[in-house]
């Protein structure tokens, strides 16, 4: 995939996806981003990548959790897991992003706006306390009486508590005067200490910058686009007062000169698309007029409530000529589930797995036998079998089950080895919907098998 243009990756049923996804980011030496139809599919892309590549650095990119000009802002762990990973991609490095379509259509800060927005603090060096917090309210962060979330800090004498983004716990900061003395991470369920550590990164948690030139921008953007703010226009009001309005991340491209893209930020970087995606994106970009359309009706008719001017679509979103350019400008994959057409694209060579549905629907007939029986036909003839559950507690149940029917020689691994021998049944705790076979291997999953979950499946990663 070194050229621009798009290429149909046949071949590649999901489970398998991942593997070809790795694979292709190993491959590519400036990184690849894989753009999925959801964050459900993006969530099980992570799993699977982890398990069966888990030497790769995954960064997840995810969208707002919010809908196309809500009165609410996006959630703050969200927040901060995009500018966690926005700010990584500053740095030099090979990655893989996970993204979706939704996040991918909507514009981002530019890359300047993160340069130099890092505050790297070290344990024994000076750090005054006061400009600490004006760093932490200028990048987005609230002040609460207990840090609980990222993006909060809180204050009590000389111990500021603070969540960065991309951190798995808060840290507390032990001053003495305006020496930082220790660096401590802390259970916000418990507030006890859990470990310590001599540095950190301390990053903003708001894509809208809050400084008097981002104000002053705002102003002069807000009336270019709207005329003289209304009476009782409580955005207008309280950005202009220096305050925090609540839900103003939908008026981003006022906070700032321009915009740009994530595809910005990885400029070298391949594009994986996910099966679906092109369906995907035409219904985003539709809800997206819907709700403007819909928020421009109420401007005009004007309405009880405080009101509620929109930005125009193209200052905050992706059309469809501006997504198919940026696709058309870097290599494209497009990821496909069915076997290519003579002369079509490219063949990955994966197709979906043995389904024991029709097995359960019989009569008298045993699923695990059957499962017994296909597992020993696949390792006779040289093959490598991945049996896949959705967590630990399920992957021990169904191999007990599974012994007790005859298949009593599974080897439980943490992640895939690609250099496993033939013939060897694995059993592993991933959360894959259903399986699939290439030439050498062959991964059956417990909904394959019993057509439900044995378990609860594991919670979308957060990777720090």
């Amino acid at each position: 995939m070194s050229s621009a243009g798009r290429i149909t990756i046949a071949g590649a049923p999901e489970g398998f996806d991942a593997m070809v996804l790795g694979r292709l980011a190993g491959a590519e030496g400036t990184g690849v981003i894989f753009v999925a139809r959801d964050d459900v599919h993006m969530a099980r892309m992570g799993d699977a990548l982890a398990f069966f590549s888990p030497g790769l650095e995954c960064l997840e990119f995810p969208a707002w959790d919010c809908l196309p000009y809500d009165r609410v802002p996006p959630k703050a762990e969200i927040a901060a897991r995009r500018i966690d990973t926005l700010t990584r991609l500053l740095e030099p490095g090979k990655r893989v992003v996970l993204t979706t379509v939704s996040a991918v259509l909507q514009r981002v800060p530019p890359r300047q706006a993160f340069e130099g927005a890092v505050l790297h603090v070290r344990a024994g060096a000076r750090l005054e306390r006061v400009a600490l917090v004006e760093f932490l309210d200028s990048g987005g962060y609230d002040n609460v009486g207990t840090v609980m979330e990222a993006g909060e800090y809180a204050v009590r004498g000389g111990i500021v508590d603070v969540f960065p983004p991309g951190l798995a716990r808060p840290l507390r900061l032990d001053f003495f005067g305006d020496e930082l003395e220790a660096i401590r991470a802390f259970d916000p369920a418990t507030q006890r200490t859990t470990g310590s550590g001599q540095s950190m990164a301390v990053k903003p948690v708001s894509e809208v910058p809050f400084n008097d030139a981002a104000i002053s921008r705002f102003r002069t953007g807000y009336r270019a686009l709207f005329g003289s703010p209304a009476a009782g226009d409580a955005l207008y009001e309280a950005v202009s007062a220096g305050r925090r309005a609540l839900g103003m991340e939908h008026w981003l491209p006022l906070f700032h000169d321009r915009l740009e893209t994530v595809l910005d930020y990885a400029a070298d970087a391949a594009v994986i698309l996910d099966h679906q995606t092109e369906e995907a994106v035409d219904a985003r970009l539709e809800l997206i007029g819907e709700y403007y359309r819909a928020r421009t009706r109420e401007a005009e008719r004007g309405s009880s409530g405080p009101p509620y001017n929109p930005v125009p679509t193209d200052r905050l979103y992706l059309d469809r000529t501006q997504w198919d350019g940026l696709l058309r400008a870097r290599p494209t994959g497009q990821l496909s589930p069915f076997a290519a057409a003579v002369d079509a694209g490219f063949d990955a060579g994966g197709r979906p797995g043995r389904d024991f549905a029709d097995v359960r629907a019989q009569p008298g007939v045993n699923v695990f036998e059957a499962v017994r029986s296909h597992v020993e036909d696949l390792g006779l003839d040289g093959g490598r079998v991945l049996i896949a559950a959705a967590s630990k507690g399920s992957r021990d149940r169904l191999a007990s089950v599974l012994a007790e029917h005859g298949l009593a020689s599974l080897r439980q691994v943490e992640a895939w080895d690609g250099a496993m021998e033939p013939g060897v049944v694995a059993m592993a705790a991933v959360g894959l919907e259903r399986g699939f076979v290439t030439p050498d291997l062959a991964v059956i999953t417990e909904l394959d098998i019993i057509g439900l979950r044995l378990g609860r499946p594991r919670r979308a990663r957060v990777r720090a």
